[in-house]
C-alpha cells in the first residue's frame, strides 16, 4: 500500500532505504526518546529494515520535494503493541529525522494514516504511547486528537534496557469522525 499527501508519501521500507534511515536513526536525539538505539551502521540499519520495518502497515515516510526518506510511521496489532489492544484496534508509532522537526510533517503523515486505518483496515480505535520525555510525540498526539487514557509507570524498556514511564492516549473511530476537519 502506498498512501500519499499534499507532502509525502508512505510507503513500504525497502533495503535501499538503509542508507538514509542510517542518516537519521544514528542520532542520539531520535530512537532513545521514541524507546530504541541510534542505529550503529548502514548494516545494522539494514538489518532493522529486514527486521523491523518490513511489519505490516509499517511505512517509510519520504518527502515528495527531495524524495528521501525523513522517518516512519506504523500500525502495530495485538500480539505486537505492548499495550493491551483488541483485534479492531491498533497502536500507532511514528518518529522523523530531527532536521525535520517542527514542520508538522509526523501529524500530516499520522493524519493520512489514521484516515486509512479507519476507512479502509475497518478500525474501532488507534491508541499511541509516548515516553515522558518525548514532548514532541506527546504534541503530535493532541495535533490528531488523541485522548489521554492513562499513565503505565515503571515499564521495563528491553530495546534500551532501562526503566520508563509512558503516557497512554486513544483516538476512536466515532471522535475521529465528528472532528476530522479539525485534526489537521
Amino acid at each position: 500500500m502506498i498512501l500519499k499527501t499534499r507532502r509525502l508519501v508512505l510507503r513500504p521500507w525497502e533495503e535501499k532505504d538503509a542508507v538514509d534511515l542510517f542518516e537519521l536513526a544514528k542520532n542520539p536525539h531520535i530512537g532513545p526518546i521514541a524507546g530504541w538505539p541510534p542505529h550503529t551502521s548502514v548494516e545494522n540499519s539494514c538489518e532493522i529494515i529486514k527486521t523491523i520495518l518490513s511489519a505490516k502497515e509499517t511505512y517509510a515516510v519520504i518527502l515528495r520535494s527531495i524524495e528521501k526518506v525523513i522517518g516512519s510511521i506504523s500500525f502495530k496489532f495485538c500480539k505486537d503493541s505492548n499495550l493491551d489492544i483488541k483485534e479492531n484496534e491498533v497502536e500507532l508509532g511514528y518518529w522523523v529525522g530531527e532536521p525535520y522537526w517542527g514542520q508538522g510533517i509526523i501529524p500530516e503523515a499520522a493524519n493520512e494514516l489514521i484516515r486509512y486505518g479507519f476507512q479502509n483496515l475497518g478500525l474501532e480505535k488507534i491508541w499511541c504511547g509516548c515516553l515522558e520525555s518525548n514532548k514532541q510525540s506527546k504534541r503530535v498526539q493532541e495535533k490528531c486528537g488523541f485522548v489521554y487514557q492513562y499513565t503505565q509507570e515503571n515499564v521495563f524498556w528491553p530495546a534500551m534496557n532501562d526503566i520508563r514511564t509512558e503516557h497512554i492516549t486513544c483516538l476512536t473511530k466515532d471522535t475521529w469522525k465528528k472532528n476530522k476537519r479539525n485534526f489537521k
